[in-house]
């Protein structure tokens, strides 16, 4: 028999050698008792109760910054318009400090002041809503005081009382005005 022979039967002896022993160590491997399955078992429903505790943990603690959030937009909501207002009311301030006696001066302050009020109404997005005598009466922009007997088309502004305002697009103040009244009524 030549070397070679001989080293494929000693590996195939070796193979059935390996198999036997995996048969063998199958067979004396012992199904686990009732005990080891039923601590298995509890050790999973756990794991799993740990972490569905971190699960809503992690929910509460979401909430709760979600609510925090909330309220510091809602505490700072004006911080940025009271911020803008400070220059005016120094304005009106030094005019009520002013004893000179100088009418141009003070209304030159009162200009002033009004400058820097729409300046703070422009930064905030706070526009006017001041409707023209002849306009339509927009409901969602207008609040009509009272009706007068006129020249113009029923439902039209007459006259403007006071100017309203938009945030943003949502009304502060509607227009409050004076409308033309139905003739025909």
């Amino acid at each position: 028999m030549t070397d070679k022979n001989q080293n494929i039967e000693e590996n195939e002896a070796e193979t059935v050698e390996t198999q036997a022993e995996t048969q063998t160590a199958e067979a004396e491997a012992v199904p686990p008792s009732y005990e080891e399955l039923e601590a298995k078992v509890a050790e999973l429903e756990g794991m799993l109760k740990d972490e569905q505790l971190r699960g809503l943990a992690n929910e509460q603690n979401l909430r709760r910054r979600h609510q925090e959030e909330i309220v510091a937009a809602h505490k700072f909501a004006g911080q940025k318009f009271a911020a803008e207002m400070l220059v005016v009311k120094d304005y009106l301030e030094m005019a009520l400090l002013d004893q000179s006696g100088n009418f141009d001066a003070l209304k030159m302050g009162v200009q002033m002041t009004l400058n820097e009020l729409n300046k703070a109404f422009d930064n905030t997005h706070i526009k006017e809503i001041n409707p023209q005598p002849g306009d339509k009466l927009d409901p969602h922009q207008h609040q009509a005081m009272q009706t007068v007997e006129s020249e113009q088309e029923p439902n039209t502004i007459v006259s403007v009382m006071k100017k309203g305002y938009l945030l943003s697009d949502r009304v502060l103040r509607p227009a409050m005005v004076t409308v033309a009244k139905d003739n025909n009524a």
